[in-house]
């Protein structure tokens, strides 16, 4: 019975290695575009105009903390929907679900007719949650690629993000010890390398799920800072009170907002402001002082030692 099991899976795994390489699907590993990477970023000397393009792990009070961290001169547009794939962005309005309500804001702009402005200094696009399945029948590569080379094409001087984010809590393999593989095994080759390819230029990364991972490993090995416990404490919850595994609270919020300041403007966030107020002005959820300043310095520790930020050493 074992040598049959065992005979069994060998032909399991040759049988899935040679469909994945009948199918064209070996994984990326970038090597023709890491020239592009070498010669580094150049950082912002002021105010950054930034166009962000995803979904509800974007939303509308990120953007709006991350103005605030930023302080005067910032200014931002955006296009959202419900879990939408970039490839339903570039598909149009009439592709994207929840189109109308996540849009309802000042801050939307038509996400084709902000990119081809050429007004925007960064753009920063994700894309939809589970990224296997947007990888495999959203076609990620392709639309990631299409538009980051729009972005390029319009704005040479411009530079382009890729927005890492996360998977659902309750999606398996376990969500700690899965984000780290993702990033190599999906967003790298699923989003960054195709991106960079098609732009000609570097796609920088902004490693949220990274630095989310990063944060909820210490709490979860020390048994908490401060007020923050464990992994669901980033989460918000459903109006029944259970959590919802996938979308951020205000603290959660607060983190990717960091994350993106961090490595837009290339500055470590310790030191700034922790009370925010949401995009609809309404006061958010603040971590305590000594949550906020842990959170800030690891945010830099990530972002800083993490070359696709184009903030450390190849």
């Amino acid at each position: 019975m074992r040598y049959l099991l065992a005979l069994l899976v060998v032909a399991v795994v040759a049988a899935l290695f040679y469909w994945r390489h009948a199918q064209g699907t070996a994984p990326d590993d970038g090597a023709d575009v890491q020239a592009l990477y070498q010669g580094g970023r150049a950082l912002p000397q002021g105010p950054l105009r930034v166009y962000h393009l995803g979904h509800s792990l974007v939303g509308r009070d990120m953007p709006a903390m991350l103005a605030q961290l930023a302080g005067a001169g910032h200014d931002y547009a955006l296009q959202l929907g419900w879990g939408t794939a970039l490839r339903e962005h570039f598909q149009g309005r009439d592709a994207i679900n929840g189109f109308d309500q996540e849009n309802a804001t000042p801050r939307h702009r038509e996400a084709h007719e902000a990119l081809s402005s050429g007004d925007y200094d960064a753009f920063v696009m994700t894309e939809m949650v589970r990224l296997q399945d947007a990888i495999q029948y959203k076609e990620s590569p392709l639309y990631a690629g299409k538009w980051a080379a729009k972005a390029a094409q319009a704005n040479p001087g411009g530079q382009i993000f890729l927005y890492e984010s996360w998977h659902a809590l309750d999606d398996q393999p376990d969500w700690l010890s899965r984000l780290p593989q993702d990033l190599e095994t999906l967003w790298k080759p699923g989003l960054l390398w195709p991106a960079a390819r098609a732009a000609g230029k570097p796609v920088w990364l902004i490693p949220a799920g990274q630095v989310m991972a990063r944060l909820v490993a210490e709490a979860e090995a020390r048994g908490g800072i401060a007020e923050l416990a464990s992994r669901e404490d980033l989460f918000a919850r459903n109006p029944d009170g259970s959590l919802d595994p996938i979308h951020p609270n205000d603290l959660g919020a607060y983190l990717v907002a960091l994350t993106h300041y961090a490595v837009l403007y290339g500055q470590s966030p310790v030191g700034l402001p922790h009370a925010l107020m949401r995009a609809d002005g309404s006061p958010a959820d603040a971590p305590s002082p000594e949550l906020a300043r842990r959170m800030q310095e690891l945010v830099w520790e990530v972002v800083s030692t993490q070359p696709l930020t184009g903030l450390a050493p190849p």
